[in-house]
């Protein structure tokens, strides 16, 4: 269940309430209607995500000015919202302000509502309790000890870097520590900075949340989400941590580890990525230490944003191997998760069982560990028995039989397995 337990704004009732200048409204209005032609005031509200009550007052604003002018009522009933449309003076308007900005949505929010709110939903004030990690987990085989480091790291709103061999659920733990919470966040749809605008919101990583029925009522620039989950792999580039500038539209696109305010975001992969892990360690060292990253405008402008998420490093490489020591230290919880021992391996095959409808055949499993781990000193991985019955359905969908656990088939399918020996 999503909770509402942080503070959000409200609607504004008026143009000075939304923190913005009635001449960056105006603007975007015009802009609207320069794109969708005739509108009403609920109409440009729907769009611009303030009240119809606002949007009388601009469109009050703007008809004194001459940029609008009144085309009639939009129903038959007398009551019915009068139909607005630019003259030739609002048409020119329009353009001069798409030479600005092609932005055309809702109305940002300002640079100091946006940290205010970040700060108040803060992902350190949301406690998880030891038996909400543990429902979170209970799809996953963990070793013994792991859930004890986990619990912390996720309590702490700070740094976790989780290393280990491959496949062995380093990204599963790491969603279902997002899993774990339970608070609604609001982000805006976008944001104002000096004079240039930030889309903020994705619905490519933001998941919606729905507000209670009693609730108070939400300023409409933002949206109620779950905390997210924001993962990169190998395509990140230290580029992809900047602000994105469309020269075409011109307007800022908010990087993707900013996404993750509130929430988690996963490095995943790290060490694999093109630049080094010391470069992006580097890149992080501040906002690591200090709770605050630096972003920089094409004018050059620079401002600070909150840096309050949990940031979880996943690597098949070890500590030592991904920078130096000063930079490490900024890593607050290192975490091993070990390949799983014989009996989490089975436990891992039966559950892999269930989850594809095929019958259990304990003693197959057993005798394939034998071979396959021990007499050939293979190093187990979490991710085999998944693996392995995939390929036995495939393969038993083109022999035209009956999907069956056995050797024969386990044979079959482990010749695609890159199993790793054992150091010793």
């Amino acid at each position: 269940m999503i909770l509402t337990t942080f503070a959000y704004a409200e609607p504004p009732r008026t143009i000075r309430d939304t923190g913005l200048s009635p001449s960056f409204l105006i603007s975007l209005v015009c802009k609207i209607m320069y794109e969708s032609g005739v509108l009403t005031p609920q109409e440009i509200s729907n769009q611009i995500k303030l009240q119809k009550l606002v949007c009388r007052q601009l469109i009050k604003e703007m008809t004194e000015q001459m940029l609008v002018e009144a085309q009639g009522l939009a129903g038959p009933d007398i009551k019915s919202d009068i139909r607005y449309a630019l003259t030739d003076l609002g048409r020119k308007w329009a353009l001069e302000a798409m030479l600005v900005s092609q932005y055309v949505g809702p109305a940002p929010v300002t640079l100091d509502m946006f940290e205010a709110q970040i700060r108040e939903q803060s992902i350190s004030r949301e406690q998880i309790h030891r038996t909400e990690l543990e429902a979170a987990m209970s799809h996953l085989v963990l070793p013994d000890g792991l859930m004890s480091q986990l619990g912390p790291a996720a309590n702490s709103g700070r740094s976790v870097l989780l290393y280990g061999e491959p496949g062995n659920g380093k990204t599963s733990l790491a969603e279902a520590l997002g899993a774990s919470f339970n608070d609604a966040v609001y982000f805006p749809h976008a944001l104002l900075v000096g004079n240039q605008i930030i889309k903020f919101y994705d619905e490519t990583l933001h998941t919606t949340a729905e507000m209670p029925a009693d609730a108070a009522p939400l300023d409409g620039r933002w949206v109620a989400c779950k905390r997210p989950v924001v993962m990169a792999g190998g395509e990140l580039t230290l580029a992809m941590l900047d602000l994105s500038f469309d020269l075409t539209a011109r307007f800022y696109e908010a990087p993707m580890h900013l996404k993750a305010l509130g929430g988690i975001f996963v490095l995943d992969d790290f060490g694999r990525q093109t630049h080094s892990p010391q470069e992006f360690l580097n890149r992080w060292i501040v906002p690591l230490e200090k709770g605050f990253d630096i972003m920089a405008l094409h004018t050059g402008k620079k401002f600070t944003v909150p840096f309050d998420q949990l940031v979880v490093f996943s690597s098949n490489l070890m500590p030592e191997q991904l920078g130096d020591g000063a930079s490490l230290r900024r890593i607050y919880f290192k975490i091993h998760v070990p390949s799983p021992t014989r009996d989490d391996y089975i436990q891992i095959f039966r559950d892999a069982c269930a989850e594809h409808d095929l019958d259990w055949n304990p003693s197959v499993v057993e005798q394939f560990f034998e071979r396959e781990y021990v007499a050939k000193d293979h190093v187990t991985s979490g991710a085999h028995p998944g693996f392995l019955i995939r390929h036995i359905i495939s393969a038993c969908r083109y022999l035209d039989r009956p999907v069956e656990l056995n050797m024969e088939l386990l044979d079959l399918a482990s010749r695609n397995i890159a199993a790793a020996k054992r150091s010793h």
